[in-house]
């Protein structure tokens, strides 16, 4: 009985892994502008960690590098975990901090490699900033899910090899707006080769320090 249930088991894994799906997701601005950045992120309803791959693959270890006195990317997307290396590939000193409740830490003033990795262990946003250059900002959104990905110039993303099941799919972005954005929807995947899904985000105006290129 015991052996039959087993078998079972794994006979579900492999169907699920065989039922793997995707999302297509496109977002939206209220004026029906593509948005860029936005974080997509899905989380199956009734938690199907057995049957996913990506659920037991390492955290990796992501780079955001200071170019230009700016953070580069402007947003990052990570799972609970994972290592951040944060490179200064100019040639002045930069200093890289966050008072985020999510994350908190202060790299020292230091120019090449960064003097150790940063590790984001709680979910939430982590905002970024240099205590040298007030306009160098930038976002880390650390989730507990391993489907998530951030839209490309053309508003979209895709979430790859979801396991069969209903996830509840949400979108995020640093001038995202609490009222006129889309709410989170509740979509099956893995019935089909690809889901496709849109959302509509209401966002604030962009207000970051001037960048004073010539500033030391």
């Amino acid at each position: 009985m015991v052996r039959l249930f087993g078998r079972a088991l794994i006979f579900m894994s492999l169907l699920a892994d065989l039922q793997a799906g995707e999302l297509d997701v496109l977002i939206k601005d209220g004026d029906g502008n593509p948005v860029k950045d936005a974080v997509v992120f899905a989380k199956a309803l009734i938690d199907n960690s057995t049957n996913s791959r990506a659920s037991t693959e390492q955290p990796r270890t992501l780079t955001i590098a200071q170019i230009d006195k700016q953070f580069v990317p402007y947003v990052t997307a990570i799972r609970v975990g994972a290592a951040i290396s944060f490179p200064n590939k100019d040639d002045i000193l930069h200093n890289v901090y966050s008072f985020s409740k999510a994350k908190k830490f202060q790299l020292p003033l230091y120019k090449d490699e960064p003097p150790a990795l940063v590790v984001f262990d709680k979910p939430g946003v982590v905002i970024l900033g240099c205590n040298i250059h007030d306009w160098m900002v930038a976002y880390v959104y650390v989730l507990e899910t391993p489907y998530f990905a951030k839209t490309d110039s053309s508003g979209r993303a895709k979430l790859k090899d979801l396991p069969l099941a209903e996830y509840r799919v949400q979108a995020r972005h640093p001038r995202k707006r609490k009222r006129g954005s889309s709410p989170a929807q509740r979509i099956l995947v893995g019935m089909e080769a690809t889901q496709r899904s849109q959302f509509v985000i209401a966002l604030k105006p962009e207000w970051r320090p001037q960048n004073a290129q010539n500033s030391d």
